[in-house]
């Protein structure tokens, strides 16, 4: 394979896009000179970046919306605020209350690349107005951007906009890809064109879990990890019915507390119980693997009524595989589509009914032989379907396909970078 330049777009710190650390990191170590383009707005994750790419086959550049960061800092997001205002007195919602796109544009057009792939909402719009220009562009559809969030967080989002750039993304891209069968489906009978690719979340494999867990000094402990601890992740109706369980185990949560949802969660759980329970602030992403595997059964509780996150394949879910972790999970599409390749590796369970999930969650607990009959499945599925070493193949080859004949890379185009 002939090295190309590759330029990989987002929307935030390379910490918070595992997806893109993983295309960016095997197409880096399969030669090609590939940058990655984003944005810093997060304080605390920086050290984790700079973690990430200490020794990576790529390079990282990003629009800086950090405080305290010299002028062109405060010029961007100077910028950024006086776009959302002027668009929130208009009633009208712009791309820019998404983040720094035209920074991200500017930015865009004055790397060369072969070919260009952009990943989330402001780099969809980059990847578009780049393709506009003669760029050669594919995109990742990781979420389904119009379809997703609660209903009071989709009020300030522009969600017709999401919409056109979604059905422009497969009609006009090389090629896009997605996390899972059903959301390909669905986004081709939404919007038509190519249908996309499926990639799946996987990692790579981590090393083979330990056998006999759980410990013998230890009741079994359920494992959720995300960014952020809050609502809208399905926890509240899990910890109703864990509270209700009357085998003994542990609860451990793995996230930032956003607004105080830790402690409406101990609400939920009698005094006597709470001491189960164990908060673990989020951790820099080579460590998780590690973390995950010290526990027994991973909750994956993504909420049905969400289309995108109905659809999709998480990280959480093919991480607790990898980990060989027993499953525990919503019927989601995505995660009935996971699980029909190896129904042993979990279970799927509906938390509507309390009493009902924890009656059913005591007989896990009870059942330490199915348990590790479980784990063990969990780590097959991973070994033979879903881990990274049977995604990057089918990655190379979409790019492969999609790259110019050999030849020079085109100049970075002189244009207006305030349009």
């Amino acid at each position: 394979m002939k090295p190309r330049r590759l330029l990989i777009l987002t929307n935030g710190h390379l910490c918070r896009n595992p997806r893109v650390v993983k295309e960016a990191t095997t197409l880096g170590c399969a030669g090609h000179d590939v940058t990655v383009l984003g944005v810093r707005n997060y304080p605390p994750a920086e050290a984790h970046d700079t973690s990430i790419t200490s020794g990576a086959p790529f390079r990282w550049e990003s629009i800086n919306l950090l405080p305290r960061q010299g002028a062109a800092s405060f010029l961007t997001r100077l910028r950024l605020r006086c776009w959302r205002e002027v668009a929130a007195r208009l009633g009208q919602p712009t791309v820019h209350a998404l983040g720094p796109a035209t920074s991200l544009l500017a930015r865009a057009r004055a790397i060369p690349a072969d070919l260009t792939i952009a990943h989330n909402e402001i780099a969809h719009w980059t990847g578009l107005r780049l393709r506009q220009e003669g760029r050669r562009v594919a995109a990742d559809i990781e979420d389904w951007h119009s379809e997703d969030l609660l209903p009071g967080d989709r009020r300030s989002r522009p969600l017709e906009l999401l919409r056109r750039l979604e059905r422009d993304l497969l009609g006009r891209c090389l090629y896009t890809t997605t996390t899972s069968e059903a959301l390909a489906q669905a986004l081709h009978a939404r919007y038509g064109g190519l249908r996309p690719a499926v990639i799946t979340n996987a990692f790579p494999l981590q090393a083979a879990p330990r056998p006999g867990r759980p410990a013998g000094d230890r009741p079994p402990r359920f494992f959720w990890y995300s960014q952020t601890l809050g609502p809208g992740r399905g926890l509240e109706a899990f910890v109703r019915a864990w509270a209700l369980t009357r085998q003994a185990s542990g609860l451990v949560l793995l996230g930032e507390d956003r607004h105080g949802f830790r402690s409406l969660l101990l609400e939920l759980v009698p005094s006597s119980r709470r001491a189960a329970v164990e908060f673990l602030p989020f951790c820099p992403p080579e460590s998780l693997p590690a973390e995950i595997a010290r526990h027994d059964l991973g909750l994956a509780l993504e909420d049905r009524t969400i289309p995108s996150r109905d659809l999709t394949i998480t990280n959480k879910i093919l991480q607790y595989l990898n980990a060989g972790l027993m499953v525990v999970a919503t019927p989601t599409a995505g995660q009935r589509e996971v699980l029909s390749r190896q129904p042993a590796a979990g279970r799927l369970l509906d938390f509507g009914e309390p009493a009902a999930a924890a009656h059913l969650l005591d007989g896990l607990l009870s059942d330490p032989a199915n348990l590790a009959r479980s784990q063990s499945a969990a780590r097959t599925l991973a070994e033979d379907t879903y881990c990274w070493e049977k995604e990057s193949p089918r990655l190379l080859r979409l790019v492969q396909e999609s790259l110019p004949p050999a030849g020079p890379a085109p100049a970075a185009p002189t244009v207006n970078s305030s349009a």
